[in-house]
């Protein structure tokens, strides 16, 4: 997890994937708080790692990389994604795949605003037409990988890193597939500026997909 400011929300997600995993999950909390999201995590068990403010995908980049174990997966620390989705997320991996994605907007993702699901929506089909291959939530933050796909591949985006993420794997011919999950409202404020975020994360899926296709 990268975090920032998410003393609101982050106490319940460590909660529910200690729940879930049986208290057996490793836990990387990438964090460049100034409330007590850091102190909550420790208190919660969790490995944190603290690096001045730098964007979402030099915290989620490190997060990530960071772990030894042989599955790593993501979650945002706003209380959006469901942690009971975990097992069979886990369980894909152990069929074979290289990366599970979770899909927010197959089941409408009515408690995200409507301009960012538009959004992602719009982000989905640009990154399915520079692909040549059909994906459906390229910015969600609720994924499991295979540990060596993420230490293979090289990461080179900043607010666009959860679109990277996805897009270079499937470009490059790994097994990935995409599974529905809930999705509910976040608790706390967002610290996102829908517009650039949005911007920021376009230009990175144009500029992945060239990469991927061309170069």
């Amino acid at each position: 997890m990268g975090a920032y400011n998410e003393e609101e929300a982050i106490g319940a997600v460590l909660d529910d994937v200690a729940a879930v995993t049986d208290d057996r999950a490793e836990v990387v909390v990438v964090d460049s708080s100034t409330d007590r999201t850091p102190e909550i995590a420790r208190e919660k068990g969790a490995t944190v790692i603290e690096q001045p403010p730098r964007g979402y995908g030099e915290a989620v980049r490190e997060a990530v990389l960071a772990p030894d174990r042989p599955v790593v997966v993501t979650t945002d620390c706003d209380d959006t994604y469901p942690m009971e989705a975990l097992p069979e997320f886990l369980d894909r991996i152990n069929q074979g795949y290289d990366v599970v994605s979770g899909d927010r907007i197959y089941h409408g993702a009515e408690a995200m605003p409507a301009f960012n699901r538009l959004g992602n929506v719009a982000f989905a089909l640009l990154s399915s037409l520079l692909l040549g291959e059909r994906v459906h939530d390229v910015t969600t933050g609720m994924r499991a990988y295979r540990r060596e796909l993420l230490h293979e591949i090289e990461w080179t985006e900043n607010t666009g890193l959860s679109a990277e993420l996805l897009l270079r794997p499937v470009a490059r011919g790994y097994d990935v597939i995409e599974e529905p999950i809930a999705y509910r409202e976040r608790a706390g404020e967002t610290t996102l500026d829908p517009l650039a975020g949005g911007a920021a994360i376009a230009k990175s899926i144009l500029r992945v997909g060239y990469e991927e296709r061309f170069e």
